[in-house]
């Protein structure tokens, strides 16, 4: 017996692969487009230094998701630089404490360079970093979770601050960073005025009903048409607060808990989404009881926290 359904497979893969274009995504691809087009002008002029972005947001809102999706097509653009070569962006993904050397080497392995030397220094790693960009054309490293290398009051602090700043300002090969993280990184960042000069603040909100109501229907629909999914029932006001709540108002929560309802519906042979279904995916995933759930209690505003529904649903 196979313990692959092939058939989930093929909707999560068209289900993941369906990008809603949001309009802080124009936002965004503006922001990167200026920080490009500087890098371009330091090649052909020289003595330029570089700029870079800082994206912030709370966790789940969609920042990597829409930084990925930029960065790859970009990468796949083809776009030529003033010494005529295709530019690329790496990403490297910081997930816990790390020093500045460990940043070095995790940035080498995402420049796909395998470091054989044994216990090299910081000085050597950086240098490496610095040379492997310039021949490979990388003219923009992504820190994703930038916020993990800064512990408040650390001396640390200072090292990657003034390094960020010395890599944007690198005379040989200046290089457009992007650093992305919740919103405590912002207070990192301006805290050094040199870098907070070098890099321009994109900030992704949290989903606000009053504000974001035609956009959370259009995104639902979106999905929902995708795997010809009738919803036309299912999108009432008393539904789209209660999706709003239980997801803690996290983008990235609403399209994860919408696409496992859209697949297990669809592999169930119906065509048409419930409340009930929703509530059926939320407790699949959280572990509680569905017949106490944000989809089925009358009072789900003052019966559910949602910072505490965010720290079961994450």
């Amino acid at each position: 017996m196979s313990f692959v359904n092939h058939k989930r497979i093929a909707l999560l893969t068209e289900l993941k692969s369906e990008h809603f274009d949001f309009p802080r995504a124009k936002m965004l691809r503006a922001a990167f487009e200026r920080c490009v087009e500087e890098h371009f002008l330091a090649q052909q002029i020289g003595g330029l230094e570089v700029r870079g972005l800082m994206v912030t947001g709370q966790s789940r809102v969609g920042k990597s998701r829409e930084l990925k999706s930029l960065v790859t097509e970009f990468n796949e653009s083809g776009t030529l630089m003033a010494d005529g070569r295709p530019a690329r962006v790496v990403s490297c993904l910081l997930s816990g404490r790390v020093t500045f050397k460990d940043l070095g080497i995790k940035t080498l392995k995402s420049l796909g360079y395998d470091l054989q030397r044994r216990s090299p220094t910081q000085e050597y790693i950086w240098e490496r970093v610095v040379d492997q960009a310039e021949r490979q054309g990388v003219i923009g490293i992504h820190f994703d979770e930038c916020q993990h290398v800064f512990i408040d009051g650390a001396k640390s602090n200072k090292i990657f601050l003034d390094s960020f700043k010395s890599m944007m300002k690198e005379p040989r090969w200046p290089m457009m960073l992007i650093l992305s993280g919740v919103p405590t990184l912002s207070d990192y960042i301006r805290s050094y005025e040199q870098l907070e000069k070098l890099v321009d603040p994109v900030h992704f909100d949290e989903i606000r009903l009053k504000r974001d109501r035609d956009q959370l229907v259009k995104l639902l629909y979106c999905y929902a048409d995708s795997v010809k999914m009738n919803i036309d029932e299912l999108v009432t006001p008393d539904f789209l607060a209660r999706l709003d709540h239980a997801c803690s108002h996290r983008w990235g929560l609403v399209i994860e808990l919408l696409i496992n309802t859209l697949v297990e519906v669809k592999l169930s042979g119906r065509n048409h989404l419930e409340v009930n279904d929703f509530a059926v995916q939320f407790a699949t995933k959280t572990g509680t009881l569905m017949r106490s759930s944000p989809f089925t209690a009358p009072d789900f505003l003052q019966a559910f926290d949602s910072q505490k529904l965010f720290e079961i649903n994450s």
